[in-house]
């Protein structure tokens, strides 16, 4: 079946080594081991001689011998044996020496006393990787023994090899109530591991690649890795990026040209009757929404043309409406009226489900939850509440130290909520831990605005800035951008494009200006308007160049 069932032998038969090093002592229940181990002459894994270290490249940052090992592994797993054989003949650089490819053997077939012997000749390595590589084949053959059947074969493997390594004594006393495991699907399940087989010695073998020292054992897919790592550094490094294609030439570096950013105006929004305040694209990019100081607030069809339709007038706001938040789903949307009620559209009708109002309260901003069940309202009253789609309120919360809500956002996961006030402070609340910390802002905050992974924040202050924050890290410092003119209105920005790699926001001067969110350069500032552009949300959105006119 594939398994080891020598167990050791008497000490009386055992090998003895006339000088014990930690290792020696360690093998002393593993007479394979020991016999290849004392003096038998088998070659050790290695690295190559000094004079074989040559550098390679045009900075001679690169090693030579590490260089063909890495093109030799590619070919081998590309499937291409013959030629990674001629490699390492041509160059006399071998991919692994032959204890390493016993040792790989040995894992694969099962064959434990004898990938233990391996291991010892393997090459220089500690006596702490020694014992943690010696423990993962252990754990492997104790375990296989249990799916098996073989109990006491496993527990004769744990009380005389696994425990006499002293080392993870709580993972040996977990090990030893799996022998209690009533079937192998219990043991399969409380184990969290594949079964005797292949499957799971590839794995073992991948665990002992990374305790092991890439010398060694060169890491699976090396070369792979590096090529993707560096257009992973080029994407990032290109400020201009806005392409969903995964693909990059291998042949030149990567670059994009500013025709990546949308720049020209294609259609001009007029049907509002006063000054636009807030647009907003729905989630699944079909539907934008604006609102405005007229009172409306107005639902735009996004055809397949890509120009923008009107579809639903939402009438019924006595104030202007200066707040807008679609469901998750993309089927409802949260007006809500500048500190006034609260109302829930359908968008497929254009009519109001639900109007929510509370005493006092004068909601200024909504958010949904993930579930699109639930959604919580901020207000001047100093108060967030938590309400249902039938208009019951869930759950509310009050402090007295708490200021008056500005704006309100909760990430995609629902793990946090943020808000911020006019007191320069921004209030981050872990929902699943029930804690809260404040980011303190030297000037009033105007708006914020969430990232879709839920791990950023942008806040707009009235001293012209836009400060990044890091919504886990919680940075002392953020990255900011500048550039547009605010000092008197409410100015809102927003995230855009591929991977939300940009930063776009309204300004006092009538233009859109977007900033390169790594880096904080500005890219594009885009004309067009006749006043305040207060939002530009979502002009990125989905690569979708719409310039909605605000007036």
């Amino acid at each position: 079946m594939g398994r080891d069932r020598d167990f050791g032998l008497p000490p009386s038969k055992r090998l003895k080594l006339s000088k014990p090093c930690p290792r020696d002592l360690l093998l002393e229940g593993f007479p394979a081991a020991a016999a290849i181990g004392a003096g038998s002459g088998a070659p050790m894994a290695r690295d190559l001689p000094a004079h074989e270290v040559e550098m390679l490249g045009s900075r001679g940052q690169i090693r030579k011998v590490e260089f063909v090992r890495i093109i030799t592994q590619a070919l081998f797993s590309l499937g291409y044996p013959q030629a990674g054989v001629v490699l390492e003949q041509e160059s006399g650089i071998v991919l692994q020496s032959p204890v390493v490819t016993e040792f790989r053997q040995n894992i694969l077939a099962g064959q434990w006393d004898k990938s233990l012997a391996a291991l010892y000749r393997i090459g220089p390595i500690d006596e702490e990787t020694f014992k943690s590589a010696s423990f993962l084949i252990l754990q492997q053959k104790f375990l296989e023994f249990l799916d098996f059947g073989e109990t006491a074969a496993a527990l004769k493997t744990l009380r005389t090899e696994i425990s006499t390594l002293g080392i993870n004594t709580q993972r040996v006393h977990q090990l030893a109530s799996f022998i209690m495991c009533p079937s192998r699907d219990v043991l399969v399940e409380k184990t969290d591991w594949r079964g005797a087989g292949e499957d799971s010695r590839i794995h073992l073998l991948e665990e002992l690649q990374e305790l092991l020292p890439p010398s060694i054992m060169v890491p699976e897919k090396r070369l792979e890795h590096l090529v993707e790592q560096a257009l992973d550094l080029q994407r990032d490094g290109c400020v201009f990026h806005n392409s969903q294609d995964n693909a990059l030439s291998l042949y030149t570096d990567h670059r994009c040209t500013r025709d990546q950013i949308p720049s020209k105006t294609i259609q001009v929004l007029e049907a509002h009757e006063d000054e636009v305040w807030v647009l907003q694209f729905s989630h699944d990019g079909h539907h934008l929404a604006s609102t405005s100081k007229d009172c409306t607030a107005i639902i735009w069809e996004v055809v397949d043309d890509e120009s923008v339709i009107l579809k639903h007038t939402l009438t019924g706001h006595q104030k202007p409406v200066s707040f807008v938040s679609w469901s998750p789903d993309s089927t409802m949307l949260l007006t809500s009226g500048n500190e006034e009620v609260v109302k829930l559209w359908d968008i497929c009708t254009g009519t109001c489900k639900h109007t929510y109002d509370k005493p006092s309260s004068c909601f200024t901003s909504c958010a949904w939850f993930p579930d699109g069940h639930r959604f919580v309202l901020g207000g001047r009253d100093k108060c967030i509440c938590m309400w249902d789609l039938e208009g019951r309120e869930v759950w509310s919360w009050k402090a007295a130290c708490m200021p008056g809500i500005h704006d309100l956002a909760v990430t995609v996961n629902g793990s946090h909520m943020v808000s911020t006030c006019a007191q320069k402070e921004i209030r981050i609340y872990n929902l699943e831990e029930k804690s809260e910390y404040v980011i303190k802002e030297a000037k009033p905050i105007t708006s914020l605005s969430v990232s879709e992974d839920g791990k950023y924040l942008l806040v707009n202050l009235v001293n012209e800035e836009i400060h990044l924050w890091d919504i886990a890290a919680k940075l002392k410092s953020p990255l900011k951008y500048r550039g547009h003119r605010q000092r008197r209105y409410v100015i809102r920005s927003c995230f855009g494009g591929y991977d939300q790699a940009f930063v776009a926001s309204g300004s006092e001067d009538s233009q859109i200006y977007i900033w390169n969110r790594r880096s904080g350069d500005l890219l594009e500032v885009l004309p067009g308007h006749s006043g305040t552009v207060n939002s530009p949300h979502d002009i990125l959105e989905n690569l979708r160049p719409l310039q909605p006119e605000m007036v």
